[in-house]
């Protein structure tokens, strides 16, 4: 009988769900039978990936984002709504096991999606959760949280360390594992089909007011774009612009495809994101989402390091996109997931 492991990712953008599939390919790979848990589009976008696997819905936390400068406040404020879902969570977890009988357990960033008798991982790359001048109290925070895991799994690699300081773990006392690049995507050498993949992400209403302003400056763009709106949705939005194609989402293997028939990347600064640039060696022009300390902090090390630039939100025009000639883009050093860990189970 195939030991069963329960993957689930936090429903916050679909970063942490796309991070998660190669791990659920590779479970599959290795005879094990994953079991899929989370919540809205998250939930929905792996059950679209593997329609043959179970699924189960769990809590949503129901974090609200706002607009204006006071996203860390709103957070503070929600903090016993999400305590509360966590603790729900892990009734749901009960519950799926008594069901399934379940051999091991993967949260990424789930914080009640463990059991005290079976091994439970925790993967992050936010060891250090950056928050301004609470960065000290919700790191403790985040670490309190792992540390009731058997093992923190980080999604990076030794070699080049794309999540800089956010993973550093030299006071922590759990177990952490660089467990390499985690990505759903597979460098292939394609022709170039467009000029200009913009993938969109992350939670509202930043994605919309990035995509309303994108539209607007596109209608003056004469290149091969095209527009991943990243949202599962029947209403559609079109161009009435021969040179521009847009759709709603797409799975991996088209996405793959598209990314790699791609010139240059514009996308949030989401670590999911840096991952998949990373796996393929693309160029990119990062626009970090406001009020997220964590993206700002991504883009601006990339930047330094002469990878690739960016800019705000509120600044963005497109003409920017030519400082792209001057950074080198992302390499495809040290970056393979490594499949080993599953022993643990």
């Amino acid at each position: 009988m195939k030991k069963k492991i329960l993957i689930a990712p936090l429903n916050w953008g679909l970063g942490h769900a796309t991070r998660c599939i190669p791990i659920i390919n590779a479970l599959v790979a290795q005879n094990f039978e994953p079991i899929l848990a989370s919540d809205g589009d998250a939930l929905t976008l792996l059950q679209k990936e593997f329609p043959n696997l179970t699924s189960y819905e769990l809590p949503s936390y129901d974090i609200k984002y706002t607009t204006g400068k006071n996203q860390k406040l709103k957070l503070v404020v929600q903090s016993p709504q999400i305590l509360k879902a966590s603790i729900n969570e892990q009734k749901s977890v009960q519950q799926i096991h008594k069901q399934e009988k379940l051999s091991g357990i993967i949260s990424d960033n789930r914080f009640g999606v463990r059991l005290d008798s079976i091994f439970s991982v925790y993967i992050t790359h936010q060891i250090q959760v950056l928050s301004g001048n609470t960065t000290t109290i919700t790191s403790r925070l985040h670490q309190k949280i792992i540390a009731k895991f058997d093992e923190c799994w980080v999604p990076d690699n030794k070699v080049q360390i794309l999540s800089g300081k956010l993973s550093s773990n030299e006071e922590v006392k759990f177990k952490v594992k660089y467990i390499g690049v985690l990505s759903r995507f597979k460098k292939q050498n394609l022709p170039q089909k467009y000029d200009l993949l913009i993938v969109l992400s992350g939670p509202e209403p930043q994605r919309t007011i990035l995509e309303q302003k994108l539209l607007v400056q596109l209608k003056m763009y004469t290149k091969k774009v095209l527009l991943v709106r990243g949202i599962f949705t029947k209403n559609e939005v079109h161009s009435n612009q021969s040179n521009i194609t847009i759709v709603n989402y797409m799975l991996s293997q088209a996405l793959e495809r598209a990314f790699n028939e791609s010139k240059l990347i514009l996308a949030r600064s989401g670590y999911s994101t840096i991952l998949d640039l990373s796996k393929l060696g693309k160029k990119a022009f990062f626009i970090p989402t406001p009020g997220q300390f964590e993206q700002e902090y991504l883009a601006e090390q990339l930047e330094e390091q002469k990878i690739a630039p960016y800019s705000s939100q509120e600044v963005f025009d497109l003409q920017l996109l030519d400082k792209t000639s001057d950074y080198s883009g992302f390499t495809t050093v040290g970056n393979e997931f490594n499949t080993n860990l599953f022993n643990l189970f």
